[in-house]
């Protein structure tokens, strides 16, 4: 049997959606094969990088991908958005698409003041975003990896 696919989708597949897909890689293990993408990819923030790396997740050889890698080419059993923008301007009819979510999440990159200020912001988003993933998948019935 096909492992279930998840697509993490936001605008830029910066931050958020690219902290989605690291932590359900790392809490499903085998259980899904998770993706992400951006409608205006524009590569992954080095601060997303790092705060990923604090919870010993090497998310480096991630890539910011557009949605048009994954359009009609896979079937997704869900497609989860993560900001507002992705969710309006995503394609209503995505082809090879199971269940579609909306998980809203401030962008972290955003974020203005010092690097510690901005640093703060990224991981309160990520922080934010493992609970949801480690919830949703405790919802679906995958039992999260204790690590």
């Amino acid at each position: 049997m096909e492992k279930m696919k998840v697509l993490f989708l936001c605008t830029g597949n910066s931050a958020r959606s690219q902290m989605a897909e690291a932590f359900t890689r790392y809490y499903a293990g085998d259980a899904i094969d998770a993706y992400s993408a951006g409608l205006e990819p524009k590569g992954i923030h080095p601060m997303t990088v790092k705060v990923m790396e604090e919870s010993g997740i090497d998310i480096r050889p991630q890539t910011s991908k557009p949605l048009s890698d994954y359009l009609g080419k896979l079937h997704f059993g869900y497609l989860i958005t993560v900001c507002g923008q992705a969710d309006k301007n995503c394609p209503a009819v995505f082809p090879g698409m199971g269940q579609r979510l909306h998980w809203e999440f401030e962008d972290p990159v955003a974020a203005t003041g010092s690097e510690e200020d901005r640093l703060q912001a990224f991981r309160q988003i990520r922080d934010l975003i493992r609970v949801r993933v480690q919830n949703w998948l405790e919802g679906i019935g995958i039992q999260a990896a204790k690590r």
